[in-house]
């Protein structure tokens, strides 16, 4: 089984017992570049140095902070490893929240959460069944990658999972103000009849998420074009973006997407109605099954997302 990215104590008042957090995203790319000299086609290595000193050992190497200008303090490694807060060894329920009150842009990065060892798996089944039947969602810090990071950790709807998910949330800070954005954004009203149109053009192309069926078109393109280099054969050609029909104005771009055809309704036998449709986040969470160990065989399919995104 793979090592847990971090384990620790799970805490609610006087109730604790010992969890895991595994990452729940692998980063599949194996693209990667180096620099080259465009004349001799040599690699450019970069060394580390300092002025009038030359290039420095790794070991020579300690991290230092500018707390003045052109004047730093050194920070060695045993500085950091000694900050003791308590959020390294547990992570101490703050609050709980329904899962619906985050705000997607809060989501960062998903783990997946089991319990430590067979004997903490009773408690862990407990407060599990506990948040999966109020709908609550647990709220505290774990510190860990050199930060002190917001954590949401979630049980799913069903027991399909016996597990839970955790979540690194952004802080507050971290996010920008929305009306710098959307405050120029003119009000307008809402024709009924285009509405009713738009809500039949989604209709027609919703449909239930099947995950693998979403892959990273842009990789492949990548790889291909790289192939060809390496073959020396020709460049594969772009495929060249597909022009939209002429339309007078948005009442008739409606009537003719409507019209274009069954293409667009997506699999009948999946299809799901709109009027249902809403599928916020924390109203619906699935959970995926764990992807396979990559060592596991050569087929290597394609960093967490996700990234918040869902797991």
């Amino acid at each position: 089984m793979a090592r847990p990215y971090w384990s620790g104590q799970f805490q609610i008042s006087l109730v604790s017992f010992g969890i895991q957090l595994f990452p729940a995203t692998d980063a599949k790319s194996e693209i990667h570049f180096h620099q080259l000299n465009r004349k001799t086609g040599e690699r450019i290595r970069h060394q580390n140095v300092t002025d009038g000193d030359g290039s420095i050992e790794k070991d020579e190497i300690v991290k230092g902070y500018e707390y003045s200008k052109g004047e730093y303090v050194m920070i060695e490694p045993e500085d950091i490893e000694n900050i003791r807060i308590p959020s390294r060894q547990a992570l101490i329920v703050e609050q709980f929240v329904d899962r619906n009150e985050i705000g997607d842009e809060f989501f960062e990065r998903p783990y997946f959460v089991a319990p430590d060892n067979p004997s903490q798996a009773e408690a862990f089944a407990v407060v599990r069944k506990a948040m999966q039947s109020t709908g609550k969602a647990a709220l505290g810090k774990i510190a860990f990658g050199g930060r002190e990071h917001l954590v949401a950790i979630i049980a799913p709807h069903t027991d399909n999972q016996l597990g839970m998910m955790a979540y690194t949330l952004r802080y507050a800070e971290e996010l920008r103000g929305a009306s710098e954005y959307f405050s120029n954004i003119k009000r307008v009203a809402i024709d009924k009849d285009q509405l009713t149109l738009a809500k039949e053009l989604i209709d027609r192309k919703a449909s239930s998420f099947v995950p693998a069926k979403y892959t990273d078109d842009y990789e492949a393109a990548l790889r291909a074009m790289i192939e060809a280099k390496i073959k020396h054969a020709p460049k594969p050609k772009a495929v060249p973006t597909p022009k939209s029909a002429k339309v007078i104005n948005l009442m008739d771009a409606l009537r003719k997407s409507i019209g274009a055809g069954t293409e667009d309704r997506g699999d009948p036998s999946t299809k799901t109605k709109s009027k249902s449709g809403s599928s916020a986040r924390g109203k619906k969470l699935s959970f995926p099954e764990p992807a396979a160990s990559p060592h596991a065989s050569k087929a290597k399919p394609r960093k967490a997302a996700s990234g918040r995104r869902s797991a």
